[in-house]
């Protein structure tokens, strides 16, 4: 699996006329070498494949690996780093720019400059993201496992809901469960938002108490094997009013289109108007202020994104999440989000955890 994310990388390279490249971001890192040690470069040519680490993780590496090159840095790297580079003789050097820092950049700047003042750096953004965005068979296999878990942990927390224990409290049971269930850690901090505070579509949770009469939202994830997954879901305690059945039915047929609507080939913008155009046309466009949804996999953000400007495609195997919201400030607000990937040119859903039932009046 390594020895082919390789291939694919180099090929991309090879494309660009990049001669190697230094890989940084700690994702990337572990997705090209199997290393997830939370220190190292690792420095990719047509040929070499080097991991670069210090003395806490060089045993580790050697495990982890295969394949790779381990050399041990001692100090700074400016002392390491320019024997690497003069040992390869490429013409130039590709870099994450997207992870990279001015303060970093500079100094590798100076670097080759001194080992060589003819060898390039190039910026490179987000090609091995975007090579990660389409997931293997495997990768797929442990994504859906830790949708699992979350959709668990969701039906878990739902039912343990009641007016008078406080967010704090509910987004503990919620914790519990994922770490008790074979959560590695959590991708993000637990929302558990009540009344106006649901509102805030980043809210944390607090000591405020749950009171009937009033919408509360839930947004989890769960860690299964490195990677990751996201859920949301709004319910209320007490009979629906009817800014809540109004809202949530916005949200709900938005969710939907999008769920109908996305297939391959279709960009960013254009799934993220499949549910924006619904909620504007309904008079809430103001309400709906951030993106359709994100890809998922080794971090909780990475590619693909569906949002306004985003003109990248979207192929079968990605996996990202719907997620839109509609959020009224002083009342509360609503949002659904689901886990899916696309399949044969359209979207399976991966979240299975009921939605609201204004039926039964619950979930």
């Amino acid at each position: 699996m390594i020895d082919k994310r390789l291939t694919i990388l180099r090929e991309n390279l090879v494309s660009k006329g990049v001669e190697s490249i230094l890989i940084s971001q700690p994702e990337n890192r572990f997705y090209l070498s199997g290393f997830d040690g939370t220190a190292g470069f690792l420095l990719i040519t047509k040929k070499e494949s080097i991991l670069v680490t210090d003395f806490r993780y060089v045993e580790q590496a050697e495990k982890q690996t295969n394949g790779y090159e381990i050399i041990q840095t001692i100090g700074r790297i400016e002392e390491w780093l320019p024997h690497i580079i003069d040992r390869l003789s490429v013409n130039n050097i590709g870099f994450e720019s997207d992870h990279l820092n001015y303060s970093v950049y500079n100094r590798l700047c100076i670097i080759v400059s001194k080992v060589n003042s003819k060898i390039a750096l190039v910026p490179l953004n987000g090609l091995v993201n975007s090579q990660r965005a389409i997931k293997e068979p495997e990768e797929l296999k442990t994504l859906t496992k830790a949708v699992s878990l979350a959709d668990a942990a969701m039906e878990y927390t739902i039912n343990r809901i009641r007016a008078g224990k406080t967010e704090l409290e509910i987004a503990w049971i919620a914790e519990k469960y994922l770490r008790e269930n074979g959560s590695q850690t959590l991708p993000f901090n637990i929302i558990i938002a009540s009344g106006p505070n649901s509102a805030l579509p980043h809210a944390r949770p607090t000591k405020r108490k749950i009171k009937m009469g009033e919408p509360v939202l839930i947004d989890l994830g769960a860690v299964f094997d490195k990677y990751t997954s996201d859920i949301s879901r709004t319910v209320y305690l007490g009979k629906t009013d009817d800014v809540f059945k109004r809202v949530y039915d916005i949200v709900l047929r938005a969710q939907q289109a999008a769920i109908e609507g996305i297939m391959t080939g279709m960009n960013g913008t254009q799934a993220d108007k499949l549910a924006r155009n619904l909620i504007e046309r309904s008079g809430y466009g103001k309400q709906f202020g951030h993106s359709l949804g994100h890809g998922l996999g080794l971090s909780i953000h990475e590619e693909p994104y569906l949002r306004l400007n985003s003109i990248k495609k979207l192929f079968n195997h990605m996996v990202f999440t719907i997620e839109p919201g509609i959020y009224l400030p002083g009342w509360g607000g609503v949002r659904l989000e689901d886990t899916v990937m696309l399949e044969n040119g359209k979207i399976k859903v991966l979240s299975q955890t009921e939605k609201f039932d204004f039926e039964s009046n619950k979930c």
